[in-house]
């Protein structure tokens, strides 16, 4: 169903961020161009001068249908929308008085737009989303949850298929089951389905080298075809055993197993017919622990509403084959003012931009653009896609449980946020802050005896970690084994960039509090850093451990001034600040270990230029080691295998610069 273009314009739905390219199949059917208003005159009004800027662009459109974003003075995307016909529904935004408040504040803020033509409004729905995803406007609705969906991958490009977790891009060959609703359901799905089906995890290269039965296979979660235990043939009907459980046909999987499991018996094969057992059990657990029931239900999507308290929350839950992969519940932002079908509609926009949807879409209320979301959706799924309310029977069930989930959900979230939120600010009153932060930065280093020294940073807010601006530094000026000296450089290097990209503060990329793992030195080293360089306006608190290293939590903060402080062991103060110094020193030593592996697989001749990894493992293979490669004469480099002159020489002149 087409959108409706009534004055004052309903607010385009959409949501989060999206990567480039946009849309692979339609990118170059787009043309986009960009109008940039002239503001006339310092003194009118700011909403008069977005209404100008409108306007100009909007003599520029026609009647086609497309995507628009709004912009602020910083060439900041303030709302992305989209539209049957671009001209009439830019044009709407020039109505100031019939705008609500919250696009009257957006207008205001506009001083040139961005505009993209395609070739139908299913197209634009999908750019949309796109969009919404890549540069999460403030006046957009929102899906907060950015973490991808785990999948069950039945790899097919070898002879014994492997069964593994994978997140990401769909780039392997092979049948993907999905998505799950965590990696923990995954994991234990997995373990079981190995139990069910004695199908590898291993990767290629183990199972090249194995020589005999891994653990897997002594406690009967492998079928160990890395040394023949099982025949290929033996091995693919498994393959297609796992394949018809996964695809639905649990029932029928079972009563196969039971009647090989009865075939054995009575052949007084009692060791097969106790392993076929034991599969059975498993083929019950992982039915058993499906908390919803959506037998008869096929491959569907359910979502389901709840709003309180100004917040909305939605459930989801994901079926596949009749078997429940999981359920999450998700918290829209920036949904004040929007018809709960717009949150819906621009919600489930943002959500299959990850996620490849099923045919059938069960939600819990008409959608006036159900039609335009199921066309627009029709490419990702291979075909139709229905998008439909249930009234009875089992999915009428199910929606209802799905309803349940969701109102259930949203208390506990709104529960949370009480909690949370009396947290911060008893936090900002015991480090003697203004007001609760909105941004917190922590920080801390990661070495090992000096060596491949680096920096990190994360960032918390009152509704969590933000990931995304999480931090590394590697350590470069600094010597490596001067903890003080490395807190200098990446207070130096961090603010820096702030002053550079965002001079006025108005970015939200300034923290308006540091704490820093660390007690005395580490605090001065970064005030005496921060006073440099102009900026005295950072609250800096040091975290250090107590007299018996923190066994207690008995920390004790650093304050500026040269106070210190210290909270009781049971306090949600302490426990708070406790979590986000645990998080960077978490993510300190994650990227610290990750860049330790990378060095020690390093070698010396990746820093020759135009030595790739054939004539790198050419040279290595003829020489034997990097040394020697380095010591050999042009003449040798030439002989061997492999390797031109061109490259030859190359190498040889590297290592004699002077020659």
């Amino acid at each position: 169903m087409a959108r409706r273009n009534p004055p004052p314009p309903p607010d385009s739905h959409s949501g989060p961020q999206v990567p480039e390219p946009l849309l692979p199949q339609a990118s170059e059917r787009f043309n986009e161009d960009k109008a940039t208003s002239t503001v006339r005159g310092s003194d009118q009004p700011d909403i008069e001068r977005g209404v100008a800027a409108i306007r100009e662009v909007v003599a520029t459109l026609k009647p086609k249908p497309g995507v628009y974003r709004m912009q602020d003075a910083r060439g900041d995307v303030l709302y992305v929308g989209k539209a049957r016909a671009l001209r009439n529904r830019v044009a709407n935004y020039t109505q100031v008085d019939r705008l609500p408040q919250r696009l009257k504040r957006m207008v205001s803020q506009t001083r040139s737009m961005t505009i993209v033509t395609t070739n139908s409004e299913a197209e634009a729905l999908l750019l949309e989303a796109q969009l919404i995803k890549r540069y999460r406007p403030p006046y957009n609705v929102l899906l907060r949850d950015d973490k991808s969906f785990p999948f069950i991958l039945l790899r097919a490009d070898h002879a014994f298929p492997r069964i593994q977790k994978h997140r990401g891009a769909r780039r392997a060959k092979g049948n993907y089951y999905g998505p799950f609703a965590s990696a923990g359901s995954v994991n234990t799905t997995i373990n079981a389905l190995q139990k069910l089906f004695l199908l590898r995890s291993c990767n290629d290269g183990y199972m090249s080298r194995r020589d005999r039965p891994c653990l897997l296979y002594q406690i009967k979660r492998c079928s160990a075809p890395c040394v023949d235990r099982i025949s290929e043939d033996d091995y693919a009907e498994l393959v297609r055993q796992a394949k018809d459980f996964l695809g639905g046909k649990s029932g029928a999987v079972q009563k196969e197993i039971e009647a090989q499991m009865s075939a054995a018996a009575e052949a007084l094969d009692y060791e097969r017919a106790a392993m076929l057992r034991d599969r059975l059990r498993a083929a019950t657990f992982i039915q058993g622990s499906q908390a919803v029931n959506a037998e008869g239900v096929g491959n569907a999507d359910v979502f389901a509403m709840a709003s309180k308290g100004g917040q909305i929350g939605i459930q989801a839950f994901f079926i596949r084959g009749g078997q429940n992969w999981g359920h999450r519940a998700f918290f829209p932002g920036h949904t004040e003012g929007l018809e709960e079908h717009e949150v819906m509609t621009s919600f489930l926009a943002q959500f299959y931009e990850e996620v490849p949807p099923p045919r059938l879409i069960l939600v819990d209320r008409d959608l006036p653009e159900a039609d335009l979301l199921s066309e627009a959706l029709h490419g990702a799924a291979g075909g139709k896609v229905e998008i439909s309310v249930p009234q009875r029977g089992d999915r009428r069930r199910l929606m209802e449980q799905a309803q349940r989930n969701a109102v259930e959900a949203l208390e506990r979230r709104l529960a949370e946020s009480g909690t949370k939120a009396r947290t911060w600010r008893e936090m900002a009153e015991f480090l003697e802050l203004g007001e609760a932060p909105q941004r917190v930065e922590v920080y801390d280093n990661s070495h090992v005896q000096g060596a491949h020294a680096l920096g990190a940073m994360i960032v918390a807010g009152p509704e969590g970690f933000m990931t995304g601006q999480y931090r590394k530094w590697n350590i470069k000026t600094a010597q490596t084994n001067d903890d003080f000296g490395m807190m200098r450089e990446v207070f130096q290097r961090r603010f820096a960039k702030a002053q550079d990209d965002d001079p006025d503060r108005e970015a939200g990329m300034w923290p308006d509090l540091v704490l820093i793992d660390g007690g005395k030195g580490q605090l001065s080293a970064a005030r005496e850093t921060l006073e440099a360089m102009g900026i005295e306006d950072v609250t800096l608190i040091g975290i250090a451990k107590g007299p018996h290293h923190g066994r207690e939590g008995r920390e004790v903060f650093h304050f500026m001034d040269g106070r210190e402080k210290m909270l009781p062991v049971n306090s949600p103060v302490l426990f708070h600040l406790q979590r986000l110094r645990d998080e960077v020193h978490r993510f300190a030593i994650g990227a610290h270990r990750a860049k330790r592996s990378r060095a020690i697989t390093a070698s010396p001749l990746d820093e020759v230029p135009g030595i790739g990894p054939a004539r790198k493992r050419a040279l290595l293979l003829h020489f034997g080691t990097a040394s020697k490669v380095r010591a050999a004469s042009l003449e040798d480099l030439q002989r061997a295998p492999g390797v031109s002159a061109a490259v030859a020489q190359s190498v040889y002149d590297f290592y004699h610069p002077g020659a």
